[in-house]
């Protein structure tokens, strides 16, 4: 009698769970919220100029990588990139990252940010942030490079920028061509 009533509660419980597992199958999963679009911080800061870009920087048409950069990376690859061009207003990510700040009213602070050797970002009119560093590995690395001074003399104008892009982690950058020390 006590076997039947132990085998009776077994089947009652599994029968149980099984409905339980069952219900939860059917149901719909959860539905993700949506991404949220890229807006751009303090939008009134308008660049110097406005959004029609001012002047281009970095190469187009030339290997993704230089010598430098294959030659310093792990087994001569760096991280993969693809050729882009992209316009947006030269920035430091410091203060646009921190205070939201950019645009003409900015550029004398941003100037002496990027000169002070913050780093250097491009923001799109469409709020996508991306940093800029220049390409060449061993000359950026022994301060060979002009992109710095580049930079903040077109800050707060809107540029049109090609390079290499990565993205690590959702980070963003543009690598730069061509602001080697001559």
């Amino acid at each position: 009698m006590l076997k039947k009533i132990t085998l009776s509660v077994v089947a009652i419980a599994l029968a149980a769970g099984l409905a339980f597992s069952q219900d939860k199958a059917a149901a719909p999963a959860p539905k993700a919220a949506p991404k949220a679009a890229a807006s751009m911080l303090q939008p009134g800061m308008e660049p110097t100029g406005g959004w029609t870009a001012a002047g281009e920087l970095g190469q187009k048409g030339v290997d993704l990588w230089t010598n430098t950069t294959n030659g310093a990376a792990v087994d001569n690859k760096p991280v993969t990139g693809k050729a882009v061009t992209l316009t947006g207003e030269i920035l430091d990510l410091s203060c646009y990252l921190q205070l939201g700040k950019h645009g003409d009213k900015h550029a004398s602070c941003g100037k002496k940010c990027i000169t002070g050797g913050q780093p250097i970002g491009l923001v799109t009119k469409t709020g996508d942030v991306y940093l800029l560093i220049d390409e060449e590995h061993d000359p950026r690395r022994d301060g060979l490079t002009t992109f710095r001074a580049a930079a903040a003399d077109n800050f707060a104008k809107v540029m049109t920028v090609s390079g290499t892009q990565t993205t690590v982690n959702g980070t963003k950058a543009v690598f730069v061509q061509g602001f080697l020390k001559k």
